[in-house]
């Protein structure tokens, strides 16, 4: 029997942990879209020349993350980068955008697709770690190379990662550690027949909104001051 197709979403969730993905799971469609802001900032990602032009007056009104001097000079600097290897037009101009990949065994939305190699573009949200990508977002990007490999049937070597909020985009290669970091992480989704143990690092749970259902006691505020 063939086994349902995982979820780019649920990977990268199982990748942070497991136990938030198996509540995460259990939430309606609906609850799972994710909400307005999001796209706004993807939006970003097709408009890094206007940005770059712009004065930094009009960038205030942009839903960067950095002051919009940084802002500009980060993403200068990320184009003068990219641009000596031909990079930055390939990611300005992809050959597709948001396509729905399927694979053998995962499926979920390729935010860009770059031809000449093939290569799969993501675009993250949030904030970049000071150096690589987070290891959820690595699974994520091993899925989306195996799926666009399979749906294409040409190899995938290499995933982008953007930060559009902070103009950081960086590139990760798919490496058999991030591979098996992707195996272990499917392996857990299709495990959840029921809650996984608790994760052991509760800096995760202090803004999860599992928490209370999950059952663990996060730090208020008093205590973090040392009130309590």
């Amino acid at each position: 029997m063939t086994r349902a197709h995982v979820s780019f979403s649920d990977l990268r969730t199982a990748a942070y942990c497991p136990r938030k993905c198996y509540y995460q799971r259990r939430l309606p469609d609906e609850d799972r879209d994710p909400p307005p802001e999001i796209e706004s900032i993807r939006s970003i990602a097709t408009r890094y020349d206007e940005l770059l032009a712009a004065p930094p007056s009009a960038l205030e009104s942009e839903p960067i993350a950095v002051p919009s001097v940084r802002y500009r000079d980060t993403l200068a600097a990320t184009r003068d980068r990219l641009s000596d290897a031909g990079h930055w037009e390939r990611l300005r101009n992809p050959r597709e955008r948001d396509v729905f990949a399927t694979g053998r065994h995962c499926r979920g939305i390729v935010h860009k697709v770059l031809t000449d190699p093939l290569e799969p573009a993501l675009i993250s949200t949030g904030e970049p770690p000071e150096n690589g990508v987070w290891k959820p977002q690595s699974v994520h990007a091993v899925a989306a190379a195996k799926a666009l490999a399979w749906e294409y049937e040409e190899s995938v070597d290499r995933v982008w990662l953007e930060y559009p909020a902070y103009g950081v985009i960086r590139s990760v290669d798919v490496t058999m550690r991030r591979k098996a970091q992707y195996r272990s992480a499917l392996r857990a989704v299709r495990e959840l027949d029921g809650p996984p143990a608790r994760t052991t690092n509760r800096s995760k749970c202090e803004s999860c909104e599992f928490a209370a259902e999950c059952g663990v006691k996060t730090r208020t505020l008093r205590s973090l001051l040392g009130f309590g």
